[in-house]
């Protein structure tokens, strides 16, 4: 099996890095100067400094050669997905595409997997997702992933495929839990960032993860996930690191509203555009997520700090 990894983010170059182990990598970066950059220098300078690139991973900026691969990693923000699918769609039918992004399409409410089937029909698509930092994986420290794929025998075959030595993943045929576990734990960790930004402690930062996990399953399972799933590695075991840690992006962003500072406008930050999307469709459907809606609101300035405290802290009594 030859392994590619499209995308020279710090996700992807981790992967290519752990992937390594196993047997050759092809790493594609879009920018000419960025591969001719890392393969130079066998490091990710500008996204991942201070860890060396193995000797048999090859970075390039020909996408024809990373697209031979058997398996193809996408290493891609969840917005760019389709785009970045589309634009090299003759080249990756017939492979197996792992998509290795967290979120919902904000244009049309769509995870990963339903992206990949719809730009790229003959393709085998599947998802990589679950508690993982790049600087972790990188550094091989263990960590353990979900492997989501709605065909069992293939989703065996990557398994066995795509675990490492420090890599360590777990089969699920449940795409769509796997899916919106990691995508919505990433509005969780937007709450629990401004919570702690403004002051609010470490309690109402496990009030948040709490009622943020149940409204996780209330959707989830309105679009048809199954309840063990959110329970797993890409639902909660998800949201437990991203929601208590700063090197989330999201859980940064998040303290960068409740301290009222800016926020790195070149830095991905999924979440925002997860809850625009989950809000719409939640609207539609009649679906109580209030924490989702503040968020969504809270993340497109609509409403500060204070009043989206407000709002969470004066809705009605109700049991648990």
């Amino acid at each position: 099996m030859t392994v590619s990894v499209l995308g020279s983010g710090a996700f992807g170059t981790a992967l290519a890095i752990s992937l390594a182990g196993n047997g050759p990598v092809t790493l594609w970066a879009r920018s000419a100067d960025h591969a001719r950059r890392m393969q130079e220098a066998r490091e990710n300078t500008a996204r991942l400094p201070g860890v060396a690139l193995p000797s048999n991973v090859t970075v390039t900026e020909d996408i024809a050669g990373a697209a031979a691969s058997d398996v193809i990693l996408l290493a891609v923000p969840m917005q760019n997905l389709r785009s970045a699918l589309t634009e090299h769609s003759d080249m990756l039918a017939g492979k197996t595409l792992v998509a290795c992004c967290k979120g919902i399409e904000l244009t049309t409410g769509l995870g990963p997997i339903s992206v990949t089937q719809q730009t790229v029909p003959q393709a085998q698509p599947a998802l990589l997702t679950g508690p993982s930092f790049a600087d972790d994986i990188a550094r091989g420290l263990p960590t353990a992933l979900t492997l989501a794929c709605g065909d069992e025998t293939v989703g065996r075959s990557l398994q066995t495929q795509l675990t490492t030595s420090n890599l360590r993943l777990y089969r699920t045929t449940d795409t769509i839990g796997a899916e919106l576990g990691g995508a919505l734990k990433n509005v969780m960790a937007i709450a629990c960032g401004a919570a702690i930004g403004a002051g609010l402690g470490d309690s109402a930062r496990a009030a948040l993860m709490t009622r943020g996990f149940a409204e996780m399953q209330r959707y989830a399972l309105m679009r048809g996930a199954q309840a063990d799933t959110l329970m797993g590695l890409s639902g909660l075991g998800d949201l437990v690191l991203t929601c208590s840690s700063e090197l989330s992006r999201n859980y940064r962003f998040g303290l960068c509203l409740g301290l009222n500072r800016p926020f790195d406008q070149n830095t991905t930050v999924e979440g925002v555009a997860t809850a625009r999307a989950v809000a719409d469709l939640a609207t539609a459907e009649g679906l109580d997520i209030p924490i989702s809606m503040i968020v969504a609101d809270l993340s497109h300035g609509k409403i500060n700090v204070k009043d989206a405290i407000d709002t969470l802290l004066n809705r009605p009594l109700k049991e648990e």
